[in-house]
């Protein structure tokens, strides 16, 4: 195969060649067999003295006209809508302002769930929040005949509609949690129940921390009276169907650190009837079979003074 003498590269202000189609021919292995075609298709970076030329090959033209899109310098790499839409289909000041205030109270919600999640304390803990945000929800909703109709732009503008998504899935777990039982959401504040409660988990916790560090007999005698106390509470709360989460798992943790951490049996009241049903059932047949018994021997004293 005759490779063309042709050089395929500029050359240097001070006449240099930089790199040559012999140059490149000469490097290249050979091959003698007839039943061979070699085909050479050279696209090669070429160097001397630190400079890089590009040796370009025939399908390049057509490459080298597909437009490139080049950042200007020192512009951001978001992209963004640099024209506005008309006036009509924009945003209202008004929505913008209520959807700032969502904005900000929902991330505030969010930001109090996560260190309320384990030990769950949702209820109480972001009881101010929720509250704030479900206000500024109300107000969007209803907003319907004001400036702008906020509740159409802002909630059904789109198919997605992100702002009714995101306040629908806290207030569904909200609504899982159970805190409308345990909080009084117009007031901000919780229910009597629940102050009771809280009270005495406190007592029992500060009781089981006094004597931890000595014989856990001693803790199981000395704070048997409050962990009854609080036990009584939870199951009149659970009677009154007044639990919420926040109560379900404080009492859960509470019971796991009486009867496992610190080995402490509590009798509940319900088990009495229990184990005295048990036991006459237990002991009813010894009964009848002792009655029969003692009948049989009467009815053969009968039978034999007959005689």
């Amino acid at each position: 195969m005759k490779i063309n003498n042709k050089e395929a590269s500029s050359r240097r202000p001070g006449g240099a060649a930089i790199c040559t189609w012999d140059y490149i021919a000469s490097t290249m292995p050979l091959c003698k067999t007839t039943s061979t075609l070699l085909v050479l298709s050279v696209v090669s970076l070429c160097v001397s003295d630190g400079d890089v030329v590009h040796v370009s090959g025939p399908d390049d033209t057509a490459r080298q006209q597909q437009p490139v899109f080049v950042p200007a310098a020192g512009s951001s790499s978001r992209l963004s809508l640099l024209a506005a839409y008309p006036e009509d289909l924009e945003i209202s000041e008004y929505c913008l302002h209520l959807r700032r205030i969502f904005q900000d109270r929902y991330v505030s919600y969010v930001t109090c769930l996560v260190p309320s999640s384990r030990p769950v304390k949702l209820c109480l803990n972001c009881l101010e929040g929720f509250a704030r945000l479900s206000e500024i929800y109300t107000n969007i909703s209803n907003d319907q005949m004001g400036p702008g109709n906020c509740s159409d732009s802002l909630l059904r503008s789109d198919r997605l509609m992100l702002m009714f998504r995101l306040y629908v899935d806290q207030k569904h777990i909200w609504e899982k949690s159970a805190c409308d039982k345990c909080v009084i959401q117009d007031l901000r504040i919780p229910t009597n129940d629940t102050l009771y409660f809280m009270n005495e988990l406190n007592q029992t916790l500060s009781c089981f921390e006094k004597y931890q560090q000595g014989n856990y007999s001693d803790l199981c005698r000395l704070c048997k009276s409050k962990y009854e106390s609080l036990s009584g509470q939870y199951g009149l709360m659970e009677k009154n169907k007044h639990l919420c989460i926040d109560i379900e798992d404080a009492m859960n943790m509470t019971r796991r650190l009486w009867s496992k951490n610190y080995n402490c049996i509590y009798p509940r009241e319900e088990t009495i009837p229990v184990i005295a049903v048990s036991c006459f059932m237990l002991f009813l047949p010894i009964i009848f079979y002792l009655s029969s018994y003692l009948h049989s021997e009467q009815k053969k004293l009968k039978l034999i003074h007959r005689e």
